[in-house]
């Protein structure tokens, strides 16, 4: 369904400055290109770092895509927008035809 929510988790390791731009850049691409349709969570691994284990995160700061499937990761700062929205596999609305 193409309404379908997004789930996204990002981890992060406290307020590190890579941590803090991949937020930005996350929020900032999700208004833009999933707004209304996204869940966010953000999982600081100083406070939680047995969740990790879950979605097997080796580095921080990663972002997961949890829904929709398959499961798809990023890790980084989410800085390079084209490689984030290839990543995450987001069609965007605004230039349904890429010349």
């Amino acid at each position: 369904m193409d309404e379908e929510t997004w789930e996204l988790r990002l981890y992060v390791a406290g307020q590190t400055a890579k941590s803090v731009t991949a937020l930005a850049n996350l929020k900032r691409y999700c208004e833009r290109y999933l707004k209304g349709r996204y869940q966010l969570e953000v999982i600081d691994l100083l406070q939680h770092p047995h969740l990790a284990e879950g979605d097997q995160v080796l580095a921080i700061p990663t972002l997961v895509r949890k829904v929709p499937k398959p499961i798809r990761k990023i890790i980084g700062d989410l800085s390079n927008q084209e490689k984030v929205l290839v990543g995450l596999d987001i069609r965007t609305v605004e230039s349904p035809d890429h010349r």
